[in-house]
């Protein structure tokens, strides 16, 4: 395959990732992210931006560790669910974070947002 068509293929199937996590991410979370940010809720704002960064960065560590396109997906794939367990197992323990969250409590989302931006490091580095 021509490199620009490999770029092409990478990039695209890449942001559709993204765009696929957040989808499943604002559904897993028991409060409305967009509804929230659209209203200048600066916690939920923070606390999705730090997950879509640990996201992000596993799936640059896919695209630049991997030369099979499937194993990069496979790779993806694994780092949404992890992204996304991470998430459900950090708002048991720290109880309240639809509340938290909910009234802007801009530590507490930038909070959630930091475990998500190191839970995403962290993978990425498994994946070199």
């Amino acid at each position: 395959m021509p490199a620009i068509l490999n770029y092409v293929l990478h990039l695209a199937t890449a942001i559709a990732l993204v765009l696929a996590f957040f989808v499943v991410y604002t559904r897993v979370t028991p409060y409305d992210e967009v509804l929230l940010i659209r209203q200048g809720n600066c916690a939920a704002a923070v606390s999705l931006g730090g997950t879509l960064l640990g996201f992000s960065v596993t799936i640059a560590s896919a695209l630049m560790h991997t030369d099979d396109y499937y194993e990069f997906c496979g790779w993806a794939a694994l780092a949404m669910l992890i992204q996304v367990l991470v998430f459900v197992v950090a708002t048991r323990l720290l109880r309240m974070s639809k509340d938290q969250i909910e009234h802007n409590n801009l530590g507490f989302g930038t909070l959630l947002g930091a475990i998500s931006l190191s839970i995403g490091l962290v993978n990425a580095g498994s994946i070199s």
